[in-house]
């Protein structure tokens, strides 16, 4: 019978805490500062972006015209071939299909080597972008007292009045030039 009333006030104690325990929690809540920004957007926005894409672009070009160059040489040799391989041996034959599947080979593995070489450069190019934006939201999170800031794109609510936008303070603090009225309009229709 002790351990009994023992275990209930035990448990009076633990319900009584519960009011106490979420009341707390929500005070936490309340005093987390949460911001979000589209760090996209600023890139995009960014002049040294549309410099980065071009040069992407005319190396994009150089790397698809060595890939032609290379098509066009197994192309030439393919249909010389063709219509070489009536008059060739079966050994002759055998040969020059081995040195087409290889110079096949050679292409395909080529061309996934400027891919990854592409896709590489572009990160190399793009990594000074990044790291400048990181450096703006930081400083904005900072002067805000934010604790956390999201990535807007992967948001699908917002309550404005508890999230801060801080897109528009990362575009200014890297200098990019905002247009009041239009973020005006953009901050209403994300507050409907």
């Amino acid at each position: 019978m002790y351990s009994l009333k023992r275990m209930s006030g035990a448990l009076a104690l633990a319900l009584l805490a519960l009011p106490l325990l979420h009341l707390s929690a929500h005070a936490q809540s309340q005093s987390l500062k949460i911001g979000y920004t589209d760090p996209e957007a600023i890139i995009a926005a960014m002049p040294e972006y549309g410099q980065i894409q071009q040069q992407l672009q005319q190396e994009y070009q150089t790397a698809q015209q060595q890939l032609q160059t290379m098509s066009a040489d197994f192309q030439d040799k393919l249909e010389k071939y063709q219509k070489q391989q009536p008059l060739l041996s079966a050994e002759s034959r055998a040969k020059r299909e081995q040195e087409l599947q290889q110079l096949q080979q050679q292409l395909q593995q080529s061309a996934a080597q400027k891919d990854q070489e592409m896709a590489q450069r572009e990160q190399e190019l793009m990594k000074p972008l990044l790291d400048k934006v990181q450096a703006a939201i930081n400083e904005v999170a900072g002067a805000e007292g934010l604790a956390l800031v999201l990535r807007a794109p992967a948001l699908i609510y917002v309550d404005d009045t508890q999230v801060m936008n801080i897109t528009e303070s990362v575009a200014r603090k890297l200098g990019i030039p905002v247009d009041d009225a239009s973020a005006d309009t953009s901050n209403a229709s994300n507050a409907n």
